[in-house]
């Protein structure tokens, strides 16, 4: 399909009104069955161009989809990306209102803040834990714009993969003090415990996740600048959260990191 820049920018606005008024849409490809993985990443970053436009800083990227179990049962190969407005983050303990979100969803991450400049192709680990200045204890706020939860892929690639919060907390450490793989990982809803995983759940080392990332965005000329905050994808599955729930996850070496929904 061969979209013209007019329908992208369309497209765009429409997707970018669900996410920024709390209400729901049907997915786009019910419209435009045929639109490729291109044409939502096209629409995605129209999205990014209008809110930098309007005075929004991009603080940020995030992966979604990066567990090999997740990727299997969706029938895909490699993860997804979406960028990160600074508008979406909030600190440590802090009061989320629902009534922004349409079906909010939580998910426990290791982010990683660079000390130097990514790109690729050819990326690996190994570039990106030389790059790295520090990992951080992180929980996503997914909340996907699409009616009754049915989407499909691409039509979340255009969605800004699902993107709408995120928490950091916990404390800062340095890759080398830490083994990322095993990092254990459990996440408590109002006191109990409902999830629990380790690093390795994100394609085998959360660091990994980094260096898709950067191969995928050097398809489109970008790369990851020094100074940028990564987060690397789900860790424990999504846990559905509502008003007056209280969700804090706890992590090895790296403290804890807690919110409440209002």
């Amino acid at each position: 399909m061969s979209l013209d820049k007019a329908t992208i920018e369309k497209l765009a606005e429409h997707l970018e009104n669900a996410e920024l008024n709390a209400h729901d849409v049907l997915k786009i490809t019910d419209d435009y069955p045929d639109i490729s993985w291109e044409e939502c990443y096209d629409i995605q970053w129209e999205i990014r161009r209008r809110k930098i436009a309007r005075g929004t800083k991009i603080c940020g990227m995030k992966m979604g989809l990066t567990s090999m179990a997740k990727m299997r049962q969706m029938g895909v190969e490699t993860p997804i990306y979406g960028f990160l407005a600074d508008y979406f983050s909030c600190s440590d303990g802090a009061e989320i209102k629902v009534s922004e979100l349409i079906h909010p969803k939580v998910e426990a991450e290791v982010s990683f803040v660079t000390k130097a400049e990514l790109s690729g192709p050819g990326c690996h680990i190994g570039n990106v834990l030389a790059a790295t200045d520090f990992v951080v204890p992180s929980v996503e706020v997914i909340d996907s714009r699409y009616r009754d939860f049915k989407f499909d892929l691409k039509s979340v690639v255009a969605d800004n993969a699902s993107s709408s919060r995120f928490v950091t907390g916990g404390r800062m450490r340095s890759v080398d003090e830490l083994d990322l793989k095993t990092l254990g990982v459990v996440m408590e809803k109002n006191g109990e415990v409902v999830e629990m995983g380790a690093g390795a759940a994100v394609l085998g080392h959360p660091a990994a996740s980094v260096a898709m990332l950067a191969n995928m965005l050097a398809e489109r000329g970008e790369v990851i600048p020094a100074g940028s905050f990564i987060m690397t994808g789900g860790i424990t599955a999504a846990v559905s959260v509502e008003a007056g729930d209280s969700v804090c996850v706890r992590y090895q070496d790296l403290g804890s990191v807690s919110m409440r929904f209002v």
